[in-house]
C-alpha cells in the first residue's frame, strides 16, 4: 500500500528553537497559530487528519471540499487556522477541536470558519515525495493547489529572516519557521532542519508553592495580588528539581495555603511563604486568563511580592 492508501502519516516535527537569523541555506515562513493537519485529497473527497491521525472533518465540516482546490491526487501537510479580527486565533481552533455537538459545530463553522494553510506536499499523482529536497516539494505544491478562501499556500521567503521575524513581532503573530532548503521529509522525526523562532511575552508572578511531579520535575504555583491586595491564583509553570532556582524555593518556610478552598489540582502542594518573585515567558493569554506554553525564566530578587499586582 502507498502513502495515500495507508492514510497513516506521522508529521515531521520542528526540532529546534532559536533566535532570528539569516542563512542562504534556509527558507523562512510565517508560523501561523493553528493546529497541524494532513489532508488526503483525490478526485472525489477530502480526508483531514490531525497529527494523532484522528479524523477532523466532523469538527471542521467547512473544509470538506478541499479536494476541489487541487488539480491532482495528493497529500498536503499544513495547519487549519481561524482568523478573528484579521489574525490567527489559536484558542478558537482549539475550542473547535474539542467540540462534539453537531449543532454547536455548525454554528461555530458559520461564525468563525477555518481555512487550511498548506506548507508541504508529500504525495503527488501516485508518487511519494518525502525523499525529495524541500525546495522541489515546494515547487510541486505551487503547481498543485488552487488557492481560495478555504485553502492557501504558505508564502516562502528565501531571505530576510530577521526582517520577517520583526514583522511578525510588530503584527502580534506567532513567529517564523526556518527550514533547510535541502531537507527531506522524515515522518515522525523531530528534526533540527526545521527551526522555530517564536514571539514570546513575559510576566512576573509571586511563587506560592510547588508540587512534586515525576521525571525530576516540579510544578511551581503562581499568583498575583489584585487591586485590593488579595492574592489570586494564576496557575503553574514547570521547573526542574536541579539548579539554584529550585534550591532557593525549597529554602522558603512552609505556610498554610492562601486559598480557601484550595484550587483544584493543588491538593498535594507544598505551600511556602510569599517571599519570591519569578519571571515566566509564554506565548499568549488564554481565554480564561491562563498562559499558553509557559516557561520558567528565573527568579527576580530585585522585585518584592507586593509589587506583583494585576
Amino acid at each position: 500500500m502507498d502513502l495515500f492508501s495507508e492514510k497513516n502519516i506521522s508529521p515531521m516535527l520542528i526540532g529546534a528553537t532559536g533566535k532570528a537569523f539569516e542563512d542562504s541555506n534556509y527558507i523562512y515562513e510565517i508560523k501561523f497559530d493553528g493546529e497541524r493537519a494532513i489532508a488526503y485529497l483525490d478526485e472525489t473527497r477530502t480526508e483531514l487528519r490531525n497529527k494523532r491521525n484522528k479524523r477532523m472533518l466532523p469538527v471542521f465540516p467547512e473544509l470538506a471540499n478541499l479536494h476541489k482546490q487541487v488539480n491532482t491526487k495528493c497529500i498536503l501537510d499544513g495547519e487549519y487556522i481561524s482568523l478573528i479580527n484579521g489574525k490567527p486565533n489559536f484558542s478558537e481552533v482549539q475550542r473547535r477541536s474539542l467540540m462534539s455537538n453537531d449543532f454547536k459545530i455548525k454554528l461555530a463553522a458559520e461564525a468563525h470558519p477555518v481555512s487550511f494553510v498548506a506548507f508541504d506536499i508529500l504525495y503527488f499523482n501516485g508518487r511519494d515525495l518525502t525523499g525529495l529536497p524541500l525546495m522541489e516539494r515546494k515547487e510541486l505544491l505551487q503547481k498543485t493547489v488552487i488557492e481560495s478562501n478555504k485553502i492557501a499556500i504558505s508564502t516562502v521567503f528565501e531571505s530576510g529572516g530577521i526582517d520577517l521575524y520583526k514583522l511578525t513581532e510588530q503584527q502580534g503573530l506567532e513567529g517564523v519557521v526556518a527550514k533547510k532548503k535541502d531537507s527531506l521529509y522524515i515522518q515522525g522525526k523531530r528534526t533540527k532542519n526545521w527551526i522555530k523562532i517564536k514571539n514570546m511575552q513575559d510576566d512576573d508572578f509571586v511563587i506560592l508553592g510547588w508540587i512534586q511531579k515525576s521525571n525530576h520535575m516540579t510544578s511551581i504555583i503562581l499568583g498575583k495580588y489584585n487591586q485590593e491586595g488579595v492574592m489570586v491564583y494564576k496557575g503553574h509553570v514547570t521547573l526542574g528539581v536541579g539548579g539554584a532556582n529550585f534550591a532557593r524555593i525549597k529554602e522558603i518556610p512552609t505556610t498554610p495555603s492562601p486559598f480557601d478552598p484550595i484550587p483544584k489540582g493543588n491538593e498535594s502542594a507544598n505551600w511556602i511563604q510569599q517571599e519570591l518573585v519569578c519571571t515566566v515567558e509564554f506565548m499568549e493569554r488564554t481565554a480564561n486568563g491562563g498562559m499558553r506554553q509557559p516557561v520558567f525564566k528565573g527568579l527576580r530578587p530585585d522585585k518584592q511580592p507586593e509589587e506583583v499586582v494585576e
